[in-house]
């Protein structure tokens, strides 16, 4: 029987301490959240490889060191609120979860938005939601937000995103066409004033949507 435990362990230790991952309450979610359940039975053996890993829809689950990188760089604080686009398998969000005191993911797959709930859920994780619908565009209705972390990549960042979030608050997301992608974080300084800072080369799936490629073409 694979002993996931020692897998998850290895993974912080090796993947994402060894790699520059500092942040300690990240470091902690990391080894809490069990990723074998994320994914396809058959692909749970494979889970704590330094990979992504498909999913349905013709989707993936990043790499643990992409998710720990990320959230890392959202620097939250355990009253924080946090929004994701691209819930995919629920793994990220759940993530977020053992951090931030609330979490709101967003899918616009259906299929894919059920299972991360189901797996949310079965994990007893009360303080994470995932809904439906087009990610670019946020959602209005539960922000603003103190971080929002985006796991597709945008042709230039939604207008609605950086809207939605809180003064102070952060944006990770990808911006590029699939191949020249760079992960940027903005942050909140006033109303109309965000900082940015880039966080290197990144590749993610197209952000697919009202304020992002539309009808899934990048070009």
């Amino acid at each position: 029987m694979t002993d996931f435990a020692r897998l998850r362990d290895r993974m912080v230790e090796v993947q994402l301490a060894r790699r520059g991952i500092r942040d300690a309450r990240v470091l902690t979610a990391m080894r809490a959240v069990p990723r074998e359940r994320f994914v396809d039975t058959g692909l749970a053996p494979y889970a704590y490889r330094d990979s992504p890993l498909p999913i349905a829809a013709g989707q993936t689950i990043s790499q643990p060191w992409i998710v720990a990188a990320m959230i890392e760089a959202a620097t939250l604080e355990p009253g924080d609120r946090v929004l994701e686009v691209g819930a995919g398998s629920g793994y990220a969000a759940a993530v977020l979860g053992r951090i931030a005191a609330r979490v709101v993911a967003i899918e616009r797959h259906p299929a894919l938005a059920a299972l991360a709930r189901e797996r949310i859920a079965a994990l007893g994780y009360d303080n994470v939601e995932i809904h439906v619908g087009d990610g670019s565009c946020g959602l209005a209705a539960a922000a603003p937000f103190d971080a929002i972390l985006v796991a597709a990549g945008a042709p230039a960042v939604p207008p609605a995103l950086r809207e939605q979030l809180a003064p102070g608050g952060r944006l990770i997301i990808p911006i590029g066409a699939p191949g020249e992608q760079k992960l940027r974080k903005l942050t909140r300084t006033a109303a109309a004033c965000f900082a940015e800072q880039d966080l290197g080369t990144v590749a993610f799936v197209p952000l697919i949507g009202a304020q992002g490629w539309r009808n899934g073409s990048t070009e």
